[in-house]
């Protein structure tokens, strides 16, 4: 016969610890708003409640090659992007993610079939750059051009002009500060059911298609996103 104690402790662990993700209940209540493509798009604020425990989405991480062609929500949208390089200390602007001497010189560009967007996270929101489908320049695998979100991570090399660094230097930085916003995405996926791959390699036509200068800009990093 369990003891008032085991019997307790069973009761405490099926309700609140022993579930390894939402349950059905949960799912349902989610808001699923679809994203409504525009000259801008407002994203909303990410509920930091939502999503698996750190450990699990740690067991849950791999990289993903296969997307199906439905659309994030607004939702999944805006957590993604905030995870990548929201701002959470809104004191003095600085980011989910790291930057080496908090520098902070990336740009976040979210690629979709509907056009290229640049992430501002001042004001969690999305400034169209380009009209159309330009995935494909986002990546060299086939699936980069069919996959429903593309991040690329591009540096501006001006940033460390103050700082009397070598050009190498810099894009190493740049490359460091790149892998810790990716991170913070495949994680993200990794704790609320999406997919994500990082990737290395992106077309020479991007930085021509994002209306870059390549003497000052340099691609950093690239990720697809889905589900």
């Amino acid at each position: 016969m369990r003891t008032p104690f085991l019997a307790c402790a069973a009761l405490l662990l099926a309700s609140c610890g022993g579930a390894a993700s939402p349950t059905a209940a949960d799912k349902a209540s989610e808001k699923r708003t679809g994203i409504r493509f525009s000259e801008r798009i407002e994203l909303v604020k990410p509920d930091t409640t939502a999503g698996l425990s750190i450990n699990r989405a740690l067991q849950n991480r791999r990289s993903w090659r296969e997307y199906s062609p439905e659309q994030l929500s607004l939702e999944e949208l805006s957590g993604v992007l905030w995870a990548a390089a929201g701002i959470n200390r809104p004191a003095d602007d600085h980011l989910t993610a790291p930057s080496a001497l908090a520098l902070y010189p990336l740009r976040v560009y979210a690629f979709f079939a509907e056009g290229i967007y640049r992430y501002d996270a001042r004001s969690q929101a999305l400034e169209r750059v380009a009209g159309g489908d330009h995935r494909a320049v986002a990546g060299a695998q086939p699936f980069v051009a069919t996959a429903p979100l593309n991040l690329v991570y591009v540096a501006d090399l001006e940033v460390y002009e103050r700082r009397s660094m070598p050009a190498e230097q810099a894009r190493y930085l740049a490359g460091q500060d790149a892998a810790g916003y990716a991170e913070n995405v495949n994680l993200y996926t990794a704790g609320h059911g999406l997919r994500s791959i990082t990737r290395g390699s992106a077309s020479p036509e991007l930085l021509g298609t994002l209306g870059l200068d390549p003497e000052r800009y340099f691609f950093a990093l690239a990720q697809s996103v889905g589900k």
